[in-house]
């Protein structure tokens, strides 16, 4: 279960008209629309090519800002500590192009990304939007976690690191089919997730589970409203996201009918309109 549970949370082109590229060590930023600004942040083994529908649509009333972390899509990896890094990088490109009151937007790691910014910055941030994301994955899978940190080398991990490419690919079809249950998009997710930088994979789920935030979202004071998968059941997700957002001041929970950790994919007109009605609002 714990093996299967590790599993489970685990160039772009500026060809378009209107398109603009920044990058930066630990990223790279796309930059669509005008208007309010949203910053996008995918979720762990993903481009920013997975918001493509989403920004399809944004975009023609918001100015979206679609990141791509080292590691993944054609961006280079970095060293660790990789997502405290790109973290820091994020704030740094915040204050360098005066984001003031930018939206967040973020699927799973993402999620977790834009709980850690607001919680460090809860001035900054105008609406907080998490897609199926958590302050501590590690807890779904240690029973009684206190926050202790999970060393890089470990047994699974290294396993991982030896894998042949078609292992990892095998491996990354079946914990898709999991994740998405629209079956179109299956192989668009895991083909994403098979170009990552193996060591970033990795080695970035460690440092990704070595985030906890459940003490440190007391400090944000902005609306959060979590758009949630109710994969495997309603009421096991009812029950996590209780446990792990108790101590989130203004929390706004809506849950997606027969969807699993793709929201995005699984139920997409709901999904935007949700995502118009929380910006508009």
């Amino acid at each position: 279960m714990k093996k299967f549970a590790f599993l489970l949370l685990i160039g772009i082109s500026i060809a378009l008209a209107g398109t603009n590229l920044y990058a930066q060590q630990s990223f790279t930023v796309e930059i669509k629309g005008k208007g309010k600004p949203i910053l996008l942040f995918p979720g762990f083994g993903c481009s920013g090519k997975m918001w493509d529908e989403t920004v399809a649509q944004l975009a023609t009333k918001y100015k979206c800002y679609i990141y791509t972390f080292a590691g993944f899509g054609n961006v280079k990896p970095i060293d660790t500590l990789w997502f405290k890094t790109i973290k820091n990088d994020i704030e740094k490109y915040i204050k360098k192009h005066r984001l003031k009151k930018a939206s967040l937007l973020g699927h799973s790691l993402g999620g977790t990304l834009s709980l850690w910014l607001a919680a460090d910055e809860p001035k900054w941030f105008n609406k907080i939007i998490l897609v199926d994301a958590l302050p501590a994955s590690a807890a779904l899978m240690i029973p009684n976690y206190n926050g202790e940190k999970l060393p890089y080398d470990n047994p699974q991990s290294n396993a991982m690191l030896k894998m042949t490419a078609v292992e990892f690919q095998k491996m990354n079809d079946q914990y898709v089919q999991f994740m998405c249950n629209n079956k179109e998009k299956q192989k668009f997710i895991a083909d994403m997730i098979n170009e990552s930088d193996r060591k970033t994979y990795v080695y970035g789920y460690i440092d990704m589970l070595n985030v906890d935030l459940r003490q440190d979202i007391a400090k944000i004071k902005k609306n959060v409203t979590i758009l949630a998968a109710t994969s495997p059941s309603l009421e096991m997700v009812t029950k996590t996201y209780k446990e792990q957002y108790k101590n989130l001041p203004v929390v706004n929970i809506l849950y997606a009918e027969k969807s699993a950790h793709f929201v995005m994919y699984d139920q997409p007109q709901w999904f935007m309109e949700q995502l118009f009605k929380i910006l508009e609002n």
